[in-house]
C-alpha cells in the first residue's frame, strides 16, 4: 500500500508560511523531523546530538526560509541544512570515531508501547535485532552511514540522496553497496532485521523537538491533524 498523499505539499505550506501563517512551519517540522534525525543520528552517532542539530536546522530554515525559491524539493533543501550542520559538529568535536558502545546503549529512547502486544520473549528478541542493526550501521564507515540511513530507513531513491549530500549518484551507489556488503558481515540475513526500524523517531521526541523550536522562533503550536500526513520523499 502506498502512504498517503500530504494534503497540502510542501510548497504551498511554504508559500503561507511567506505570506505570514507563521504557526503553519510546525506542520513541516512534523513531516521531516524522523528523516532529519535518522541522517543526523547516522552521522553523528549521538541521540542528543542529533536533536541539536535538527533544531538548528528547523531554525535556519525558518530563518531563511524567504530563499527557498523551489529549485530543489523542500524537503532536500531542509535536509542538506541537517547534514551541513551534523558535518560541520563531527568535524568539531571529532565524533567520527565509533562511540563506546556501553555509553550509546545508555542514551537509547526506550521502545514504543505495541497494540500487538508481544510478549516479553518478542519484545526482547525485538530490541535484541534493533540493537544489532543499529550496532551494526554505526560502525559503518563514515561516508558511508547518512547514503544508507536515507536509502534504506527513509527510502529515498538514489537520486533523492545524492541531492541531499550533493554528491554524484555514482558516489550513492558505490556508498550503499561498500554499506550493504558490510552489514552482510555483520549480521546475518536469517535474522530478517529491517533498516526501516533503526533509529526510530518516537512521538515524545518528536513533540519535544517541536516545542523547542517553536520556543526559539516565539511561535505558537499550529498542527491541524488533516495536515500532518506523510512527507512527500
Amino acid at each position: 500500500m502506498e502512504p498517503a498523499r500530504p494534503s497540502v505539499t510542501d510548497e504551498e505550506v511554504v508559500a503561507r508560511v511567506k505570506d505570514g501563517e507563521l504557526p503553519l512551519f510546525e506542520l513541516l517540522m512534523r513531516r521531516y523531523n524522523q528523516r532529519l534525525y535518522r541522517v543526523a543520528r547516522a552521522i553523528l552517532r549521538d541521540e542528543q546530538e542529533a536533536e541539536d542539530v535538527m533544531q538548528h536546522a528547523y531554525v535556519s530554515a525558518f530563518a531563511h526560509l524567504a530563499q527557498f525559491e523551489g529549485r530543489a524539493r523542500f524537503s532536500t533543501w531542509l535536509t542538506r541544512i541537517a547534514v551541513h550542520e551534523a558535518l560541520a559538529r563531527a568535524r568539531r568535536r571529532g565524533r567520527l570515531m565509533r562511540l563506546d558502545g556501553a555509553s550509546a546503549a545508555g542514551r537509547r529512547a526506550p521502545a514504543p508501547p505495541s497494540d500487538g502486544r508481544p510478549d516479553p520473549e518478542q519484545q526482547a528478541q525485538a530490541a535484541e535485532l534493533r540493537r544489532l542493526l543499529e550496532d551494526a550501521i554505526d560502525a559503518l564507515p563514515e561516508a558511508c552511514r547518512a547514503a544508507f540511513v536515507l536509502r534504506e530507513a527513509e527510502g529515498l531513491d538514489t537520486t533523492q540522496v545524492a541531492d541531499c549530500l550533493e554528491i554524484s549518484e555514482a558516489a550513492v551507489r558505490t556508498r550503499l553497496h561498500r554499506a550493504r556488503a558490510f552489514l552482510r558481515r555483520r549480521i546475518r540475513e536469517s535474522t530478517g532485521a529491517g533498516s526501516v526500524s533503526a533509529f526510530s523517531f518516537y512521538l515524545t521526541r518528536c513533540d519535544r523537538v517541536v516545542a523547542a523550536v517553536l520556543t526559539s522562533l516565539g511561535l505558537p503550536p499550529f498542527a491541524p491533524p488533516a495536515l500532518l500526513a506523510q512527507p512527500q520523499g
